[in-house]
């Protein structure tokens, strides 16, 4: 009798139904049964297109919970720390002070040919000045990106109420 070791251990799962594990079957149902629940009860108002298309924004995320991992989060760690880093995360304000000014002015000092105080002076407030104009770019650009986001999310919306007002009305 001849006994083998799975040598990939770490990747082992127990499989509970059709060969899915617990955490999948339960996501799996949990989604179809909220598809389902949207196709019903949107169908006589909307359609069994319109519902479907209603439907799979909400269902997609409850499905990916189940299957989807990176680097060992589930797809709500995951998301949660791409919505913290794209909105929540403070930019820092860092100015470099290794530009090409400053390693100039350390290679002449290393040859013994050091520039003036007040030039020293006027380039690190230029590079302070283009950090602060590069912030306030960086921030105006961010709330833009916001804006357009709730944007589309209320033409969405607005899409949804239309097409079932019209059929309500026809």
């Amino acid at each position: 009798m001849v006994i083998e070791i799975n040598k990939d251990i770490d990747r082992y799962q127990e499989s509970v139904a059709m060969g899915l594990t617990a955490k999948q079957l339960i996501f799996s149902i949990a989604s179809v049964i909220v598809g389902g629940g949207i196709v019903l009860l949107l169908y006589k108002y909307i359609g069994l297109t319109g519902s479907a298309y209603v439907a799979i924004p909400c269902v997609a995320p409850i499905a990916l919970g189940g299957f989807y991992s990176f680097n060992g989060m589930n797809f709500y760690e995951y998301m949660g720390k791409k919505l913290h880093f794209m909105f929540g995360n403070r930019t820092l304000t860092y100015v470099s002070t290794e530009g090409e000014l400053a390693v100039k002015e350390f290679e002449q000092g290393q040859t013994g040919q050091v520039k003036k105080k007040g030039k020293k002076a006027e380039t690190e407030i230029t590079t302070s000045e283009s950090a602060v104009k590069k912030q306030e770019k960086f921030e105006e650009m961010k709330k833009k990106t916001r804006n357009m986001l709730l944007g589309l999310a209320a033409v969405f919306v607005l899409v949804i109420a239309g097409a079932a007002a019209y059929k309500a009305m026809h």
